[in-house]
This record gives structure tokens, C-alpha cells and sequence, in this order.
């Protein structure tokens, strides 16, 4: 029986999963909450890349249709779906009509999020129930229901966190445990879905600031990390092409934060 052997050289060459298009066939990426800030960036960022786009949206049509006109100029194709991913009907829709304009899926981006500010004692139970069917049960019916098909292409979720998933922060408490919750369905994902289908997860830092911060906010934000400077969106996108082009890397969270965490 032949046999690797650290003595030996690999004379085997690297090679795209099973799935991945071909230069004439485009893979295509879905995007939910693509129409603004980070999932807009995403959108672009894929569309840069030769993605054909699904880009979900739920309130922000006009941000869409501004989208829909940018990235068609650019050459490529996008199918926009209006639609609440905390709910399986709609997740539904998105679904079918994924299929019926493309066919396939390649990549999908759960973005879609909800940034809540209020005490923990102060968070009413609708609140708390909202933040967590939008940040967390979005991506579980996402994924259950796309699976098929990314199993069929080989491949790949990428899951949207942010610091919060991993410290807690009390000034946005159903936010960071819903966060925190997705970055560990990101792990159950990758184990559930491997071979077939990678799944890992982004937690960027301060790359795109609330558009209330003041200057001196933002001074503030960038004297937090151990770079002493704002990421930005860009920073973001490379990091979700990167995992794109990872075909060994399943079940990981890739902190974008300039060192912050390590700024105590």
C-alpha cells in the first residue's frame, strides 16, 4: 500500500473542492442583510470577485435597488429578496427563488443583524425574543433550508459576529448572547455539515462605526485597539474571501479588530 511519508516530497498538487465553478460557470454568493453598512460591502466585495449575488434585505429597499444598479453596471448579476429570515416561510421564499434564477449556492453570508442597546434588567421579552429570531434563528433556517444546495456545490457559510460573541458586553446584553450563540452554531454547523460544507465565522472589531459617533467617538474607538486606528469594511470582505478560498478550515472565528482584545 503507498503511503505518504514525511522523508517523501508531496507530489500530489493542490486542488479546488469538488463543486467550485468553472471559468465559465459563476459561483454565486447570498448575502442577507446586504443593502447596507457591512452586508453592502460584503455584496460588493463578492461581486468584485466574479460572484453572481443574492442579496436579502427586510426594511431597506431603496439602499437595494441603489445596490441592484451599481453592481448590474459593474457586469454581474444580483436577485434581490425582500424578507424577514426569522421567519421559515420567508426563509422559504428566499430559498425558491435562489433556486429558480441560479440553480446553486456557493456561499452564504448570514449578516442579517439586530444591534440593541438597553440594561439587562431593562430588556422587555418581546425585545429580547426580536434580537434573538433575527441574529440566531435566521441563520439556523437559513442553513437548514439552503443546505442541499451548498452540499451540492461544496460549499461554504460564513457567519457574522462581532466582539460581543466573545465578551460581555452589559450595554448590549440580547445582542452579545445572540451573538455568542451563533458563534457556537457555527461550530455545531461545521460538525454537522462537514464533509460537504465548511462553516466559520467573522467577529469584526470597529471597522464601521455607528453613523451617530461623534469625532471624538471615534478617536476613542481607535485608541481601544492595539493598532491605534478603525478597521474598515474592506478589511471584513478580505477576510470572508479568505475563508472562501480556505478549503481546510471548517468550524474557525477570525477576529477583524486591530488587536483590540488585547488592549486590557
Amino acid at each position: 500500500m503507498e503511503s505518504d511519508s514525511v522523508n517523501e516530497p508531496v507530489k500530489r498538487s493542490f486542488h479546488r473542492p469538488d463543486g467550485w465553478a468553472s471559468p465559465n460557470r459563476h459561483r454565486v454568493a447570498l448575502v442577507t442583510g446586504g443593502a447596507v453598512r457591512l452586508g453592502r460591502a460584503i455584496a460588493f466585495g463578492l461581486a468584485d470577485e466574479a460572484f453572481d449575488l443574492a442579496v436579502n434585505y427586510h426594511s431597506s429597499g431603496t439602499a437595494a435597488q441603489e445596490l441592484r444598479i451599481r453592481v448590474e453596471g459593474a457586469g454581474r448579476s444580483i436577485l434581490l429578496v425582500q424578507a424577514d429570515v426569522s421567519q421559515s416561510a420567508e426563509v422559504e421564499k428566499v430559498a425558491q427563488e435562489v433556486e429558480a434564477r441560479y440553480g446553486r449556492l456557493d456561499l452564504l453570508v448570514n449578516n442579517a443583524s439586530l444591534f440593541q442597546e438597553g440594561p439587562l434588567l431593562d430588556v422587555a421579552e418581546e425585545e429580547w425574543d426580536r434580537v434573538m429570531a433575527v441574529n440566531l434563528k435566521g441563520p439556523f433556517l437559513l442553513v437548514k433550508r439552503l443546505a442541499p444546495l451548498l452540499a451540492h456545490s461544496r460549499g461554504s457559510v460564513v457567519n457574522i459576529v462581532d466582539l460581543s460573541a466573545l465578551q460581555p458586553w452589559i450595554r448590549y446584553p440580547h445582542h452579545s448572547v445572540s451573538k455568542a450563540a451563533l458563534l457556537h452554531l457555527t461550530r455545531v454547523m461545521a460538525r454537522a455539515l462537514a464533509p460537504h460544507v465548511r462553516v466559520n465565522a467573522v467577529a469584526p472589531g470597529a471597522v464601521l462605526p455607528p453613523e451617530d459617533y461623534s469625532e471624538e467617538d471615534l478617536r476613542a474607538s481607535a485608541q481601544r485597539s492595539a493598532l491605534k486606528r478603525l478597521g474598515t469594511p474592506e478589511d471584513v470582505v478580505r477576510t470572508v474571501l479568505f475563508l472562501d478560498r480556505s478549503p481546510y478550515i471548517t468550524g474557525e472565528v477570525i477576529v477583524v479588530d486591530g488587536g483590540r482584545q488585547l488592549e486590557v
